[in-house]
């Protein structure tokens, strides 16, 4: 009896240290937690939100990335230009490639930003009129063009220029805090 419960209790240490091992591997490599720090993506995402950052994705416009900022900090911004796109704001509408880039996760906040203010919720630009672009006319082939949801006040590409994919350290797939805002992306 003595000795098969050594070894009841040994299979179930077992059991744990795979079960953390495998955890670990998957934070490493695969998935992490975030805190969102700020407001420069608020409605969608507010200050002390915490997500999970898929590490591996393939990054497609409107993602919304976690990445490694030029000051050293962690930035979430959403993707708006890809390798080889023109990006172009014009009277609050987007254009990405000359084409109308539709944002409706915007439109509440834009239009509450517009009736406060009496101005542009996203100021007239072109990748051509940026500094931080270095007045490129595309994005570059490995890097993209981020902003944030909180356009006036959003530090991102028209600031801080384009980012090489190297510096995005995933794409964020769950906001599982505050749980009355879980969602999925």
């Amino acid at each position: 009896m003595k000795n098969e419960t050594v070894k009841s209790w040994l299979w179930v240490v077992i059991d744990v240290v795979v079960i953390v091992g495998v955890a670990l591997l998957l934070r490493t490599f695969l998935i992490t937690p975030h805190n969102v720090d700020g407001p420069s993506m608020e409605p969608n995402f507010m200050d002390k939100d915490r997500v999970l950052v898929w590490r591996h994705p393939t990054l497609k416009r409107g993602n919304v990335v976690i990445l490694h900022a030029p000051d050293g900090s962690l930035y979430i911004k959403r993707i708006i230009g890809l390798p080889g796109d023109t990006v172009t704001s014009k009277d609050d509408v987007m254009y990405v490639n000359g084409k109308k880039y539709s944002e409706p996760y915007l439109n509440s906040y834009k239009t509450q930003w517009a009736d406060d203010n009496n101005g542009l919720f996203t100021q007239n630009f072109s990748l051509s009129t940026l500094k931080a672009t270095n007045y490129a006319k595309k994005v570059p082939k490995g890097d993209y063009f981020v902003m944030g949801d909180n356009r006036p006040i959003s530090k991102d590409s028209r600031l801080i220029g384009f980012v090489p994919r190297a510096k995005i350290e995933g794409k964020v797939v769950w906001r599982y805090w505050p749980l009355n805002k879980w969602s999925v992306y």
